[in-house]
């Protein structure tokens, strides 16, 4: 793929013709065309402040001597979307998302990418299609949100000054006077949320990938230095275009071993695991869940940041951000010394890193002996599933309860909200899956509720969806084989015993096989929920969750 498909010889003087009706002067005619992939929209507050980022952006790509164009992709909030059907939009988007990107870049030749992202889909989405095409990219993520203040209660989160807050005052903990003053102050800039939730993740995986500059995840939205880091991003790309160094070229199975390494030691968004797989398959890169289930059984977290800590990424980028994260563990846990787009290999990154060993300490003197992330094996997820060990109280590493089953999130939220749950019970969320859902709903109101109820040490819940990078607690998600395709999560009763066991990576539904057997038997024949437009379309395609829900 070469812009000189477009513009070169008398053949094209057509296309010449329209490509000056853009503005582009005879003179750029002959610069590399780089297109500018925004995901700018009025909806997100992670995007709002896109467009002050897409003019640096575009004169770095000039002052480097290319030619710039803008061209837009969706965006979902999470956040906005949660605990209704706008969520089953949400991991669905990734796929619309990649196939946007290839699609504008791929039918106007473009020479390379800047992929201007932020929050949970779109980043792994935009890598994905940057991957399809393999024309020179680099990954801007715009940076987190600052953190709220409400009456004496700083590092306000939108987790902790919304979701969780709404618990709180239904507990009776706070005054709803309290909960609409949280409201107006937890998200007080442009930003994605504060916490190492799946945007924040993400951003810092596509830097430990190498797509994007040094200190580009955790800059702040609002900062002049990621305005600096958009500015010379787009510098950079006319460089990588005229060297010729492709995404293929810097996701490599190395460079996605280090992903896999530095997201078990940070504890980020199970969402991860999902998106992983994702880039590999795009990628041709042999990477499968058991390769997060071996690493985590020999690399422990470094670091917490909220939701597992009151530390926020403002703490995080001031105590030296990913770059100090590669310092602590090149050595320790043998990163593989990989290229960023920076041109700069991981070593010399490392090499360079400032770090505040009070936050991110060297890996061996690391309090914490478990990942950050774990799957689980056993009889209730024969193919897998996920949790967020750093949100997990040590004390509840091993956990037995006495199932609650609930066939969506509303009736589980129904209960949640009307006191019908109590200490000891294990609440099953299911046919929420990629294919049951549709679009593998996000459980951030129901595991946010359990918190601010004060429930979180003493339930779990279990669900074939998924959950924010936001949520804390016993939570166990990505149950395959889903409800949907008959895995036996459809066929848990109330009553039933549940037993989760952290360190030894299993968890089991006490129930004999025989029992199992008669259920199976007598279990209906799934009906889809949705049957026509694009989730219909994305359930009949979509592949389980320990693929990676790959369309």
């Amino acid at each position: 793929m070469n812009s000189d498909n477009i513009k070169k010889g008398l053949a094209r003087t057509p296309h010449r013709g329209l490509l000056m009706a853009t503005g582009v002067s005879k003179k750029n005619m002959n610069a590399p065309f780089i297109g500018i992939a925004s995901s700018f929209t009025d909806l997100v507050p992670g995007h709002i402040g896109m467009r002050e980022l897409e003019r640096q952006i575009e004169k770095g790509i000039h002052s480097g001597g290319g030619q710039s164009f803008v061209f837009g992709v969706p965006a979902v909030c999470d956040g906005i979307a949660m605990g209704h059907s706008g969520m089953r939009y949400s991991l669905p988007s990734r796929d619309l998302i990649a196939d946007c990107v290839e699609t504008m870049a791929a039918a106007h030749q473009l020479d390379g990418l800047i992929l201007l992202s932020n929050c949970d889909k779109i980043t792994p989405g935009m890598l994905i299609g940057a991957l399809r095409l393999n024309i020179p990219s680099i990954v801007v993520t715009a940076g987190p949100m600052l953190d709220g203040m409400c009456r004496g209660e700083n590092k306000l989160t939108m987790v902790t000054g919304s979701f969780e807050a709404v618990g709180r005052y239904r507990k009776g903990e706070i005054t709803e006077e309290h909960l609409l003053a949280m409201e107006e102050n937890s998200c007080p800039s442009a930003g994605a949320c504060q916490g190492m939730y799946t945007a924040n993740t993400m951003a810092c995986l596509t830097e430990v990938l190498g797509m994007s500059m040094p200190y580009c995840s955790s800059a702040s939205a609002v900062s002049s230095q990621k305005r600096r880091i958009a500015f010379e991003s787009g510098m950079r790309v006319v460089d990588l275009v005229r060297e010729d160094i492709k995404p293929l070229d810097i996701i490599t199975k190395a460079s996605m071993t280090n992903m896999i390494k530095v997201s078990l030691a940070i504890g980020g968004s199970t969402n991860t695991f999902l998106h992983t797989l994702a880039i590999a398959n795009a990628a041709s890169i042999d990477i499968t869940i058991d390769d997060f289930d071996n690493l985590s059984r020999d690399i422990h977290q470094i670091v917490k940041i909220n939701p597992s800590s009151e530390l926020t990424m403002t703490d995080f980028h001031q105590a030296g951000g990913i770059p100090a994260v590669l310092k602590s563990l090149y050595k320790s846990v043998n990163l593989n010394d990989t290229l960023n787009v920076s041109g700069l290999n991981v070593s010399e990154i490392a090499d360079m890193a400032y770090s505040d060993e009070n936050i991110i300490p060297k890996y061996d003197k690391s309090a914490y002996t478990q990942a950050g992330l774990g799957v689980l094996y056993g009889n209730l997820a024969k193919d897998g599933c996920v949790i967020k060990i750093s949100g997990v109280d040590t004390d509840c590493y091993s956990f037995e309860g006495v199932a609650r089953t609930f066939n969506s999130e509303e009736d589980a939220m129904y209960a949640l909200e009307n006191d019908l749950i109590k200490s000891g019970d294990v609440i099953i969320i299911r046919y929420e899956g990629p294919k049951g859902g549709p679009g593998m709903r996000e459980m951030l109101a129901p595991t946010s509720l359990l918190v601010g109820k004060g429930l979180g040490k003493c339930c779990a819940l279990i669900t074939d969806g998924r959950f924010s990078g936001a949520t804390r607690g016993i939570c166990v998600g990505h149950v395959c084989p889903e409800a949907a395709n008959g895995g036996v999560i459809a066929l848990v009763n109330d009553g039933d015993k549940i037993k989760i066991d952290i360190p030894n990576r299993s968890i089991e539904l006490l129930v004999s096989d025989e029992e199992l057997q008669q259920r199976r038997e007598n279990l209906k024949t799934f009906e889809p929920k949705v049957k026509s437009g694009y989730l219909a379309k994305y359930a009949s395609n979509v592949s389980d969750a320990s693929h990676g829900a790959i369309v």
